[in-house]
């Protein structure tokens, strides 16, 4: 369906074309139509799916002439961000609409201005609750003259704490009113408040998650544990993204990680939440206008980046939430376009919650090879060669072709010195790397090891198949992943794949062998050796070759530690 099938002022469609919207998305068909005649809504979608405008354009189209000088829309946004870019895109609808004002007002920002913009008679106005609240209490924004509510974000809103608020705001707006309420995810306290605030709303539900990753292809790197800089150096070099977001877990990871792609002559910048809001407009300006290349992100950022054109997006740290991951990704195919995605995981750990994430949105993430050196090399000769065909003839250097060639340097070699040059200047800086070992490999595909140490030993009557059992239960490994174990008296240390030493303690504090809690950590001791030079544990009798027997303890002793208690059974003599 195209927005000019709709019933909507030639004001708003020569906005709407001017923007190059023709055909609607899932989200604005299914909502604008019913926003229009006034109706609440509920909208279940996620971010990516063009929701701004199924809100936004309804908005705008709802402002007469009688709306002059007083605030009549209120949107409620989670996040700064994410308040200016719909107050952006907003604008935008109503740039031929004559008396519709937009105002914006988020913390972090001049107050005075605001309630400059509020007093000159704004009657759309998108903020963020606190913000919003702040401006109620001064009567700087009269909530008796809206008569239409929208909650973007909404269960974000609510993670952040913001419900207070969004009940105070609704409760002071009289009940006539329009609400809407747009959410990625439905929780008990999102129909708590469409039960309390909305009349018989219409439920809008797409399967956006599915629509806006089937546009992306998505890929992960296996990296070994505390190389994923490196890996990720490689990979910005090999595929070279005109502009590309990097998504980390914590604003210290922020800040580490685009330091370190700075310093390797990448144009990146960092977005958190701990950054003034001058600083937070600098960057995002930064993005857009493409001074940095590179964006280095958390979630709470990512929530209100709406950036048109985002080659790749590549998730540093898995996310810790499935959905966040949707929304990461959502940001390189906006829109009905198409993206990339990658991501860079280190253990088993993080494989098992990359395959959850992989059943949560229906897709699937293939695994590729890390590009080394050379495959660089040989793409940035390409991008060379195309370069030099794509530029157009000159002769301005011809004279200095033929010094050149007056000083025994012909053409060909001036020219190899000149792209050899550049080459050298685009790869110098490439890391070494190895790419790791599958993680199915175990200790038998030749993986490097180490010894993690379990607390409990012979004393309590442990066996090998007591231990391996215990481990493959608790990691979900096979039992070909695991080297030799060696049981001693009070512990057992037990040969592990490195690569997976951390996944495996993790997995197995806390666990049980044998009816018994045990402890797992990284064994740090030195292995004894006994007869043959083979490893034998402490308090483990010697053979003497001399008295061919046991030292230091009696016969009766040797198996007493191997050998259950069973009662003891006579014989019937005959």
């Amino acid at each position: 369906m195209n927005f000019n099938e709709l019933d909507l002022s030639q004001e708003l469609l020569r906005a709407v074309d001017e923007l190059g919207f023709t055909e609607m998305t899932e989200i604005q068909q299914q909502s604008i139509p019913i926003l229009l005649k006034g109706t609440d809504v509920v909208g279940r979608s996620n971010t990516g799916t063009g929701k701004t405008a199924a809100f936004g354009i309804p908005a705008v189209e709802s402002i007469t002439p009688n709306d002059k000088g007083k605030a009549v829309v209120l949107i409620l946004c989670p996040t700064r961000e994410l308040a200016m870019q719909a107050a952006e895109e907003i604008r935008k609808f109503s740039k031929y609409k004559e008396g519709v004002k937009v105002s914006a007002v988020y913390g972090g920002a001049s107050i005075e201005k605001q309630i400059h913009e509020l007093k000159r008679g704004a009657n759309i106005i998108i903020g963020t609750p606190g913000r919003v609240m702040d401006h109620i209490r001064r009567h700087t924004l009269r909530p008796e003259t809206l008569r239409t509510i929208i909650l973007d974000e909404a269960d974000e809103m609510l993670n952040m704490g913001f419900r207070e608020d969004i009940e105070t705001i609704l409760s002071d707006v009289p009940e006539n009113r329009q609400t809407v309420l747009f959410s990625a995810t439905m929780p008990p306290e999102i129909m708590a408040i469409t039960e309390k605030y909305q009349h018989e709303p219409v439920q809008v539900k797409i399967k956006s998650s599915q629509r806006t990753v089937e546009l992306i292809e998505q890929f992960y790197f296996e990296v070994a544990m505390g190389r994923k800089t490196d890996a990720l150096r490689l990979l910005l070099a090999a595929y070279a993204p005109s502009s590309a977001m990097v998504f980390c877990n914590t604003k210290a990871m922020v800040d580490q990680l685009t330091e370190e792609l700075v310093k390797h002559g990448f144009r990146a910048a960092g977005l958190h939440g701990d950054m003034k809001q001058m600083q937070r407009t600098q960057v995002m300006n930064s993005f857009k206008n493409k001074t940095a290349e590179i964006l280095v992100a958390t979630d709470v950022a990512a929530r209100g980046i709406d950036v048109s054109g985002v080659d790749a997006v590549f998730n540093y740290d898995l996310p810790q939430d499935n959905e966040y991951y949707i929304h990461r990704i959502g940001r390189t195919g906006r829109a009905g376009r198409t993206g990339t995605a990658y991501t860079l995981i280190s253990g088993r750990r993080q494989l098992f919650d990359l395959r959850a994430i992989e059943k949560y949105i229906h897709a699937e993430i293939r695994e590729m090879p890390l590009p080394d050196k050379s495959d660089i090399v040989a793409m940035k000769k390409e991008s060379l060669l195309k370069e030099v065909a794509e530029l157009e003839a000159g002769h301005n250097g011809y004279d200095i072709l033929d010094r050149l060639a007056a000083m025994g340097i012909d053409y060909r070699e001036a020219s190899a010195r000149l792209l050899t040059r550049q080459l050298n200047a685009e790869t110098a800086a490439l890391p070494d790397f190895e790419n790791a070992r599958p993680l199915r490999k175990g200790k038998k595909g030749g993986a490097k090891t180490v010894r993690v140490d379990i607390s409990i030993g012979r004393s309590k009557r442990i066996a090998p198949n007591f231990i391996l059992g215990a481990l493959v239960d608790a990691t979900g490994m096979s039992g070909k992943d695991f080297g030799k174990i060696d049981i001693y008296d009070d512990h057992t240390t037990v040969e592990v794949p490195e690569a997976e030493y951390e996944y495996i303690i993790d997995s197995t504090n806390p666990m049980k062998i044998n009816g018994h809690q045990v402890e797992v950590k990284l064994f740090k001791g030195k292995p004894q050796t006994g007869f043959s030079g083979r490893k034998r544990p402490d308090n483990k009798p010697s053979f003497d070759r001399k008295k061919r027997a046991y030292s230091g303890r009696k016969k009766s002793e040797l198996f007493s530690d191997y050998i259950p208690d069973r009662k003891k059974r006579t014989k019937k003599r005959h």
